[in-house]
């Protein structure tokens, strides 16, 4: 191999001027997802000392923005096949500007907002320089990456100007900006997305959901446990113990249903309008997956015999709830996978249904009565269909 073709010294590539690319992740985008292992769990620990209708919206809001910054960067890497020395140095600044934002989280809307505002101005200006590195040695994609640079520059001075805004100017600045970011995405005729340039390696971006997926719901386990080792496993009673068993089940059964139904999926087509759908039911499953995760807390604060708070009630159930509707989205835009055969729309429906039923129930029963009820919504997601199969295959 020659020295220029060294993934250290090549220069940046799009995918549809090779032979062959590779579409399995690198080491620097897995590193770079460490990062969010950090940030969701703060972030899960926000929504547990703000469960108020306010605090829920900044943790959706500032959820929003942290995926982005993951998944504008994994489109970029999805696109352009880039691993040179001088795309690591980039990487490394902005794992930085992650670690800033992480550590901005618990004062975002205090001391904590110029720090994490100027992080994601940083954040944005660094992808912009990765499309300058793509343009100048990819002259097909020229236009494509042109007008990146110049949107994701743009923003970022917003995004900076809005570090230094009085409250609540700085708010709305900030999220008017990304508003308008994402909006560009939704109009074809301005939107990048109209190049046929723009189009990700769909296996990559699909295996690149899946893993962030894993660590979004693989942050329930943390938070279960981080609650438990923090109230002493000793101290507890029997019963707290089983409600934390059930709470590590269903995170299991939450990674079960989407990689059996939808995980790792090729979207069925490039379209624009398929790949905005696959794009945001990932953004709202993914949401839905972190609130799910954080009301399984409450399985080691109480027992059998008590009720579950009406917060952590509303983020288990319509988690629940929004996580299974957007696997039934996602699945009507993969490619046909044999497990959907079987888990069909009667099934997603029943979920979501008995899930929504759950929150009205739950304040007024024991928690043995309200688990049985929601790990039926759940449940039902897997049961059904090996059920179903089972019949089939006899």
């Amino acid at each position: 191999m020659a020295l220029q073709d060294h993934p250290m010294w090549r220069k940046p590539q799009h995918h549809h001027d090779l032979d062959e690319s590779e579409e399995h992740v690198h080491w620097v985008e897995l590193f770079y997802d460490l990062i969010h292992v950090v940030t969701i769990f703060l972030l899960g620990n926000y929504l547990s000392h703000h469960l108020t209708i306010e605090g829920f919206l900044v943790f959706t809001a500032v959820f929003i923005v942290v995926w982005y910054a993951w998944g504008e960067l994994s489109i970029f890497n999805s696109i352009y096949i880039s691993t040179d020395i001088w795309h690591r140095m980039i990487m490394s600044v902005m794992i930085c500007t992650l670690m800033f934002m992480a550590a901005s989280i618990s004062s975002i809307q205090d001391q904590g907002w110029p720090f994490f505002a100027l992080a994601f101005a940083a954040n944005r200006f660094m992808l912009a320089l990765l499309y300058l590195r793509a343009r100048r040695t990819n002259c097909s994609s020229y236009e494509m990456s042109n007008e990146q640079i110049r949107n994701f520059s743009i923003f970022a001075v917003i995004y900076a100007i809005s570090a230094f805004l009085p409250k609540p100017y700085n708010f709305w600045v900030f999220g008017v900006a990304m508003v308008v970011t994402q909006t560009v995405y939704l109009v074809p005729k301005i939107s990048v997305i109209r190049h046929d340039r723009f189009r990700p390696r769909l296996n990559h971006m699909a295996e690149r959901f899946a893993l962030l997926t894993l660590i979004v719901l693989g942050e329930g386990f943390f938070k279960l446990v981080i609650t438990l080792s923090d109230k002493g496993i000793y101290q507890v009673s029997a019963d707290v113990l089983v409600n934390f068993t059930f709470g590590g089940i269903s995170m299991f059964v939450m990674c079960w249903i989407y990689f059996d139904f939808v995980g790792n999926g090729r979207v069925k087509d490039n379209s624009p309008s398929t790949l905005l759908k696959w794009w945001f039911a990932h953004l709202i499953l993914m949401l839905c997956g972190v609130m799910v995760g954080v009301a399984l807390v409450a399985e080691v604060k109480v027992g059998f015999m008590q009720s579950f708070d009406i917060g952590y009630d509303a983020l288990g159930c319509f988690g629940l709830a929004g996580y299974i509707a957007m696997l039934w989205v996602l699945q009507r835009v993969v490619e046909h996978r044999v497990a959907t055969d079987y888990g069909r729309s009667d099934v997603r429906i029943f979920g979501i249904v008995v899930a929504v039923i759950c929150f009205f129930i739950v304040p007024h029963v024991p928690s043995i009565v309200a688990n049985l009820i929601w790990f039926t919504a759940l449940l039902s997601q897997i049961v059904i269909p090996v059920t179903r199969a089972i019949k089939a295959l006899r």
